[in-house]
Formats: structure tokens, C-alpha cells, sequence
């Protein structure tokens, strides 16, 4: 017998029923102006409800997730009492974290933000639904500096200053390279801590003017395609302290003002650099700048036209410092390729104002979720959070032109989320990565809400199907319930939604006969197979035909799942208290 090491709890073994909801778009609240074709989603309701609606048409189609889930840290906010007893905080993450696999497509990845006190046993409940083999990494994030002996005294304990991101694929194999992620450095502090370590900072030179280009030939790379050779005719260069003396400014502003034209050179070993020389000696030029044109097949600019310039007999290629820099804030600052550790604590000073709404203690950074949806995605992608917040990944989202999926429980999804769509749409969000990625506004998003619970209970506790549901709600919310496809047929009203393989549903409000049943399958071709969900029927009538079944609406759909909860809540003011026997967590083998 081959033991399996699984994280166990109080209630684990008790499954949740949640019923499939119909999402119900508010078109006054939708803001589809500038975009009538969006599919951008933003929803109110219980995230676990919403999940459970989407699961049917999305599963699969999501290329990014990212959650902050409540963290369980027995804090409160205005919007989140974030206090629930352990094993049932488990059981509420559980059933969200299963739906969030299905929605990933075969590459997607899910990123979950958490705090130490449940970071481990996410992590073992995550290996159990993705599977070990799909972890990919676990993050450190510092969201605060800690200095001296500030910060509320001191304790028996380190000051807490990181939170973790942890970082599975639907399926490793399939999983994509990461594009990045980076460190910054602003440019004045890197260029310090260079001359204090005794070593050469080597962005010094600015190309002032490219000179004059002319066409000398052009050579071939290793496939054969061209490589457009050009002379330089009196480019002008100067150093950093040389352009600062000139404009009358300091050096870091020379290079804030002139970090586009900043470059070194380097003897780089590249195949295109050493054709370049070839090039150069065959033909004689003696011109000291050159520069090429050429489309890359591989690294960043591959499929683009990519211009690179080449100083001297050596060919020593120019490496600029805009293409391991960015201007943040009005700041240079250098980034470089990280690892398992991002500092986020410089783009928190600011995070209270980014997108003009107020969250304290629970808004990321828009810096935070670009990073993530930029490691993982293209535009045009999916991204999902089903814990919105405040709305950033939202955000963040439409500014860098992915589509998206935010669900978020809370009023604030018409007082934060909205207001902060709407002003990204405007162009009116100047805040985060507005300026960084050139956002100027655009695009659109539709507004959903719950539909209500489809089955309730009368006067006399017997189930029935909600008043609030029209004809057309009831057939399209029991075809949700079903598997099937709410699409009725133009010709044949019985073949109301699609199933696989000549499968039918149709949902009538009507008692039906076995003259109405017959009149349908008179209709039918061989292979159809047809479902009919009604109100009440003809004793018998179930029993007639072989490829249609008969069932009574409320009774067909009683005992999948649970009616007339609205509120799945992960935040519990006032849990039960268990058995400490009961109650703990426990890993056995």
C-alpha cells in the first residue's frame, strides 16, 4: 500500500453544492461606449456562485489568475472582517480553488497571494487540486520596509515585511517561458553603490545624433535573410558629464533627459555581430559607425524590424540603457531579471492613491499585477480575480490591452471597482502604469450580476421555481445546471439547448401531455435524444419513449445543489469552536 501525504481538516469530506447562477448583465452600469463588442467582464455577487456560472462556458478559455484571498490574519477593514476559524477558512478555499483549475486553459496559470499564517497549508491544499508536479514557484514579495527599531515596539517575533505568491501551471509541460520579471534600481542609487564597490559603471556615452545614414550593401544571417548594412556619417557622441556641463544640469537629470540615447559597448559574442565585422573587412569601410537592419527570428524583437548600431574596427556593438530601464514616477531606474524575491516596496508608497479610490491595508500595487499578467500573457489574453478588491487586476488588465473576468462580493464593487473601470476607460487614471505602458483610455466592460436563487420554498415548504424567473431565465438557467448549451433553435422550439452529439434540453413552464409529447416526436430524427424538464406531466408519459426523458423541474435538480444561499462568504465574524481533536490540522502518511 503506497501512503499519501495530505493535509487534513475538520470538514474536509463535506462537499459544497453550489448552485449554478445565471449572470444577469446590468446594461446601465455596463460601459460599452467606446467598445459595444466587449466581452470584459466585471461582476458583483459571491465569488464562489460566480465561479460556479462561468465554469460552464469558461472552462479552459483563462490564461492568468491572480487571487488575494482574505489572508485569515484576525484583521479588520472597513470592507473585510477578515476572521474565520482555520479549518473552515480551508473549506471555503477549497471548492474556489478547483473551479479557478477548470477555468485555466491547457498553458494558464493561477498566482495566489497570501500571508505567512496560511501560506503553508495553501500550498500542500494546491498541490493536492494542481497536482505536486505543477508547482512552479513560491514568491517573496516585500510589500513594507521595516528600519530601525520602528514599527509598533518590539515582539517576540521578526517584523513581518514580505507576503508570498504562490504559482502553479494547469499543466507544467504545457506552461510557457516567463517574459521577465525585473528589479529595479533607480539609476543615481546603482551608479553609487557601483563607485562604492571600486567597480566601472559603463552607461556613459549618449548619442546625441545618429549622424546622417546611407546604404553601403547589405549580408545575410545564418538562414539566409537579409541584413541591411548602413553608413553613419558624423554621428555625435558625448559623455553623461559632458551633456550635463553643456545643458547646465545635473548628471541624473542628463540621465532622465537623455536615458533613451544612453548606451556602453561590448564585444558581444553573437553570430550577427561577427558577420557584421566579416562584412566590414571584405568591403573595406572605415567609416566608425555602422548600423544594421534586420528582422529577428529569436529573444525579444524577434519578427520585428530591429535597427542595432556597431562602433569601430572591432565592431563593439552598442547595448542601450533603455532596454534595461524604465522611467517610473518621473525616475530612472535600472531593472534587471529576478528570481524568487520581488521588492515592491518602492511602488507602495503610492498605492493608497492608484486609481483614485481608497482601500487601506488590502490594494496591491498596479506595478505588482503588470509584472504578473506581463510574465505570463499576450494581449488579448484572459485574466481572471475573483477576489477584485479595489479593482487592479482589472485595471491593470485593460490598460495593457487583456481581456478579463473580476468578481468581488462587496458594495465596493459599484463604489471602487466601477468608478475606477470607468475613469481607466476615460482616460482620466493617470495613477500606476499609465504613464509606463501609454495608456490614454479606451475600451469597455459589461456589468453582471446573480441572478436569484432558482428554486424556493412556498408557504407550505414545498420547493418551487422562483417567481423572478421568466420563460426564457428558467430554460437558460436549467441548461446551465444541466452541462448544456442555452441556444434555441430558430425552427424546431423544442430544441432550446445543445448538448454533445444530437443531445437537446427543453424547458417548458406548461403541464405536459402525452399529445404534446407525441407532437414532438413526430419531429425528432433518429438519434436525437431529447431531455424535457416541466412543471408536472401525465402519469406515464416519462415511460413513452426511449430517447426522451421526462423530468419535473424542481425535483430533477434538488439534490445537486444547494438553493437559496446567496453567501459563501470566506469571512465568519463568530465561527463555531470545535474539539481541539477535531479541530487540528494534521498531515498524515
Amino acid at each position: 500500500m503506497v501512503n499519501k501525504l495530505e493535509l487534513t481538516w475538520y470538514g474536509k469530506d463535506e462537499p459544497i453544492r453550489v448552485e449554478p447562477r445565471l449572470l444577469i448583465e446590468n446594461t446601465a452600469l455596463s460601459n460599452t461606449v467606446a467598445d459595444p463588442d466587449t466581452e470584459n467582464m466585471l461582476i458583483h455577487g459571491d465569488n464562489l456562485l460566480a465561479l460556479k456560472a462561468l465554469e460552464s462556458k469558461y472552462a479552459g478559455q483563462v490564461k492568468c489568475i491572480y487571487i488575494d484571498p482574505p489572508y485569515n490574519i484576525d484583521a479588520m477593514n472597513e470592507y473585510y472582517e477578515d476572521l474565520i476559524e482555520h479549518s473552515m477558512w480551508l473549506n471555503r478555499m477549497r471548492p474556489r480553488i478547483e473551479i479557478l483549475r477548470t477555468l485555466l486553459c491547457e498553458e494558464g496559470i493561477i498566482f495566489i497571494q497570501i500571508s505567512e499564517e496560511e501560506q503553508a497549508y495553501l500550498k500542500i491544499l494546491c498541490d493536492e487540486i494542481f497536482g505536486r508536479s505543477n508547482f512552479v514557484n513560491m514568491v517573496s514579495v516585500n510589500m513594507k520596509n521595516i528600519a530601525g527599531a520602528s514599527g509598533g515596539g518590539e515582539d517576540k517575533r521578526l517584523k513581518k515585511n514580505c507576503e508570498y505568491v504562490l504559482i502553479y501551471a494547469k499543466k507544467y509541460d504545457f506552461m510557457p517561458l516567463f517574459n521577465g520579471p525585473y528589479e529595479y534600481t533607480e539609476i543615481s542609487t546603482l551608479i553609487q553603490q557601483y563607485i562604492d564597490e571600486g567597480k566601472s559603471w559603463k552607461y556613459t556615452t549618449v548619442l546625441v545624433d545618429p549622424g546622417e545614414k546611407e546604404y553601403v550593401g547589405s549580408t545575410v544571417d545564418g538562414e539566409g535573410n537579409e541584413i541591411k548594412v548602413y553608413r553613419r556619417i558624423n554621428p555625435v557622441m558625448l559623455s553623461v558629464k559632458q551633456i550635463a556641463k553643456r545643458d547646465g544640469i545635473t548628471e541624473k537629470e542628463a540621465y532622465q533627459k537623455y536615458g533613451i540615447n544612453i548606451f556602453q559597448t561590448t564585444n558581444a559574442q553573437s553570430s550577427i555581430r561577427t558577420r557584421i565585422m566579416d562584412y566590414r573587412q571584405e568591403t573595406g569601410i572605415s567609416d566608425d559607425v555602422l548600423s544594421i537592419e534586420y528582422v529577428p527570428k529569436t529573444g525579444k524583437n524577434r519578427g520585428c524590424l530591429y535597427e542595432q548600431f556597431y562602433k569601430g574596427d572591432k565592431c563593439r556593438l552598442f547595448v542601450w540603457l533603455r532596454d534595461t530601464s524604465e522611467v517610473m514616477d518621473g525616475e530612472l531606474y535600472k531593472k534587471d531579471l529576478q528570481g524568487t524575491y520581488w521588492d515592491m516596496n518602492a511602488w507602495m508608497k503610492n498605492v493608497s492613491k492608484e486609481g483614485s479610490v481608497d482601500f487601506p491595508n488590502s490594494k496591491k500595487p498596479e506595478k505588482l499585477i503588470s509584472q504578473i499578467i506581463e510574465m505570463c500573457t499576450q494581449p488579448g489574453d484572459l485574466i481572471l480575480d475573483s477576489f477584485l478588491g479595489s479593482g487592479t487586476t482589472a485595471a491593470v488588465a485593460h490598460k495593457l490591452g487583456r481581456c478579463y473576468i473580476g468578481v468581488e462580493m462587496g458594495d465596493h464593487a459599484y463604489s471602487l471597482c466601477k468608478p475606477r473601470l470607468d475613469s481607466v476607460i476615460n482616460g482620466t487614471d493617470n495613477s500606476g502604469i499609465t504613464k509606463a505602458v501609454g495608456w490614454q483610455g479606451g475600451g469597455g466592460y459589461r456589468f453582471y450580476e446573480l441572478a436569484p436563487t432558482l428554486i424556493n420554498k412556498d408557504s407550505f415548504d414545498e420547493y418551487v421555481i422562483n417567481e423572478d424567473y421568466d420563460a426564457e431565465m428558467l430554460a437558460a438557467a436549467v441548461a446551465l445546471h444541466e452541462g448544456f448549451t442555452y441556444q434555441p433553435d430558430e425552427n424546431l422550439f423544442w430544441k432550446q439547448s445543445v448538448g454533445n452529439e444530437n443531445s437537446y434540453l427543453f424547458v417548458t413552464t406548461r403541464h405536459l401531455t402525452a399529445v404534446y409529447l407525441d407532437s414532438i416526436k413526430g419531429t425528432m430524427e433518429d438519434g436525437d435524444y431529447l431531455i424535457i424538464a416541466c412543471r408536472s406531466f401525465d402519469a406515464g408519459v416519462d415511460k413513452v419513449y426511449d430517447n426522451i426523458t421526462v423530468k419535473k423541474i424542481p425535483q430533477m435538480l434538488l439534490s445537486r445543489c444547494e438553493f437559496g444561499k446567496t453567501d459563501y462568504n470566506l469571512n465568519i465574524v463568530h465561527p463555531p469552536v470545535y474539539d481541539d481533536e477535531l479541530d487540528e490540522e494534521v498531515y498524515d502518511e
